[in-house]
């Protein structure tokens, strides 16, 4: 969750425009009009469609010849020099490049040869506009502790916040997310675009009801804090938020768009929010999920005013379930583990960010128990890559296995983003794996690095030692969203140069007296 409260929907009500320090090389508003609410319509003036990618295999056949297939299937097989045929949407055939070539003489030919091919990951939590806060956001703790002159939030339209969070996207869909969790309130003003990138979307948009706080619990909003009061109207808005968002959007594009129902946070969530955002998803047959146990003060509080800890108060609103991905987890007990486990609840867990909190969240003990782990970045950061690098590390210093550094091995946590993250967004017999039949989600890395090559085997070379440049091509539903190392659906020149002059007049009022303060030892 990011260190300020994402849940109720647009954070800029004080927006001011400040001076500019420049003028931007584009209209923003021509950059960033979502010109129609209609699906699949060309949204962005100087964006490539999506639909429009006809010499980029949309639709077509793409064969990847000569190449190494690392399918995350059952057997976890790493194929060598082998191809993979992409017809449509899916995978459709792998085996013996002379023979799939034969079967598809007119398949436009991509030389996989010094390549490899992965399933595309899958982000299960993400804040993607908190891109702004790069740089403040990771080495003050959770929530944020360091008291800045002015909030970047504050500072920024609505219009820059979209903005924003396509810069998240990219940094997503340059580092092989296929699948990306937008989880926050008010996802109708960023959707348009974040459907236009090509990647595959589940917009979970969060509600809350709680009057009496605002915001994740932290030691001071538990020093000052009172018996929780709830706001029916809060509810009922958060609720039709969430349906329309879903009628406007959910199974967008052959189904590339998902909207799920989201309660904010434990803390934040009466029993008849928790009961109706679940009744929601089982009526839709949907996911949902929640923030769930990411602060001690957060454990805290629900002890003092609801007498359980947070996943027990979940199980007795019947929020706990299959179909329920609960992010962070770190301050479980065995009480809460147990709990998980006999409900079958996904944990969704964001290492690089649990890490940046000085937190070892309980992985051996939940994965012990046969709790399902999925994975996410969270926020400022969207690079997959060094979630699953922090994940295997903090995991091996929390085990006490006979032989360190054994488990987990690196075909664990591709399971973990790609199988398990596909089963929390309810996709989990297409999507995950590079097998015959499923969605051809994927990137291609080019293995002619020197931390990459040469290798025993490329899975665990590139998640130990590799970096997300490595990807040169990803592909969405049988469609490349980059290609070559260039985004196809993305003005990307274009959008950097006008995140770079925001940030440079947001971040530019914000230290105008001064570096903030650091702490030291």
């Amino acid at each position: 969750m990011s260190d300020k409260d994402t849940s109720a929907g647009p954070q800029n009500d004080s927006y001011r425009q400040p001076e500019l320090a420049g003028s931007p090389l584009l209209s923003r508003r021509a950059l960033l009009a979502s010109a129609t609410a209609v699906a699949g319509a060309a949204i962005w003036p100087g964006l490539n469609s999506h639909a429009q990618q006809s010499a980029n295999g949309n639709n077509g056949t793409v064969v990847f010849t000569n190449t190494t297939v690392v399918t995350n299937d059952a057997e976890r097989r790493t194929l060598l020099n082998v191809a993979l045929a992409v017809q449509g949407d899916r995978i459709a055939a792998i085996g013996d490049t002379a023979e799939i070539m034969a079967r598809f003489p007119n398949a436009e030919v991509y030389d996989g040869s010094r390549k490899a091919i992965l399933p595309g990951m899958i982000n299960c939590h993400a804040h993607l506009a908190q891109a702004l806060d790069k740089g403040f956001n990771e080495d003050f703790g959770f929530p944020n502790s360091l008291q800045l002159p002015e909030n970047p939030a504050s500072l920024i339209s609505p219009e820059e916040s979209t903005l924003m969070s396509m810069v998240g996207a990219l940094e997503a869909l340059r580092g092989g997310t296929t699948t990306v969790v937008q989880n926050v309130g008010g996802i109708a003003r960023d959707a348009a675009a974040l459907a236009s990138t090509g990647q595959r979307w589940v917009f979970a948009e969060s509600v809350r009801d709680i009057e009496t706080v605002d915001g994740p619990m932290s030691p001071p909003r538990l020093a000052n804090s009172v018996p929780p009061r709830y706001s029916d109207r809060l509810r009922e808005e958060g609720i039709q938020r969430i349906a329309d968002l879903h009628s406007a959007w959910h199974g967008h594009d052959n189904g590339r768009v998902q909207v799920f129902p989201a309660a904010a946070l434990v803390e934040l969530s009466s029993p008849q929010l928790l009961r109706d955002v679940k009744a929601f998803a089982d009526q839709h047959n949907l996911g949902y999920t929640i923030h769930m146990t990411q602060s001690q003060p957060e454990v805290d509080f629900m002890l003092r005013y609801h007498g359980v800890r947070p996943a027990i108060f979940l199980e007795q609103q019947g929020y706990l379930g299959p179909r329920l991905f609960a992010a962070h987890a770190r301050y479980c007990d065995d009480t809460e583990i147990a709990a998980l486990a006999r409900s079958n609840t996904i944990v969704s867990h964001q290492a690089a960010m649990a890490a940046n909190r000085g937190v070892n969240p309980p992985v051996t003990a939940l994965r012990e128990a046969g709790v399902r782990i999925s994975m996410g970045t969270d926020n400022n950061n969207n690079d997959m890559l060094h979630v699953l690098k922090t994940a295997i590390s903090m995991e091996r210093i929390q085990r006490n296995d006979e032989i360190p550094g054994t488990l987990p091995q690196p075909e664990d946590m591709l399971h973990d983003c790609c199988t398990n993250g596909a089963h929390a967004v309810n996709m989990g017999e297409s999507l995950g794996s590079l097998e015959v039949g499923k969605k051809a989600d994927l990137l291609v890395l080019d293995v002619m690095k020197p931390h990459l090559t040469p290798s025993g085997r490329i899975l665990s070379a590139w998640i130990h030692n590799g970096q997300p440049s490595d990807i040169e091509s990803v592909m969405v539903d049988g469609r490349f969203v980059m290609r070559n190392h260039r985004v196809l659906t993305v003005d990307e020149a274009a959008l950097m140069e006008e995140a770079y002059q925001i940030g440079q007049r947001v971040w530019g009022r914000i230290l105008r007296d001064g570096p903030v303060p650091l702490p030291r030892f």
